[in-house]
């Protein structure tokens, strides 16, 4: 059987401009590591029953991050900044290389940019999930 995995190269994350359902790639990007949602399980154990019992609680979306070449003043980190400074949730979009999408709704919570001496610069950008993750296959 041939297999279907592929690499991550022609991905883009995404975020909505001013005009609603209009997404634009953020440039140079080069590691995405899209939401990592959790379930609390809440234990629900009685006096009547022998054994510990379980169930499901509510589901955390958990955050999403990338990575990018920084490049300051684009108009990239435009868009990150104005986002972080919004202090509001921003409609958020993964393009995966097959055209499957994941689109989600978060609070830009991290930008860190890094400047080492002898190696090109980068900024990771962390953002807190708020909400469901809509996937949508290509």
């Amino acid at each position: 059987m041939t297999t279907q995995a592929s690499i991550g190269n022609g991905a883009q994350f995404q975020i909505e401009s001013a005009t609603p359902g209009t997404y634009t790639a953020i440039a140079e990007v080069f590691d995405i590591t899209p939401p990592n949602e959790t379930t609390d399980v809440i234990d629900a154990s009685h006096m009547g029953a022998p054994d510990r019992q379980f169930i499901m609680g509510l589901t955390d979306p958990g955050e999403t991050s990338f990575e990018m070449n920084f490049v300051p003043g684009s108009t990239s980190e435009g868009l990150i900044l104005a986002a972080k400074a919004s202090r509001q949730a921003k409609s958020f979009r993964i393009v995966f290389p097959n055209a499957a999408t994941w689109t989600f709704s978060g609070l830009l919570t991290g930008y860190e940019p890094a400047m080492p001496n002898d190696d090109k610069m980068t900024a990771t950008v962390t953002i807190k999930v708020t909400g469901a993750v809509l996937r949508e296959a290509e």
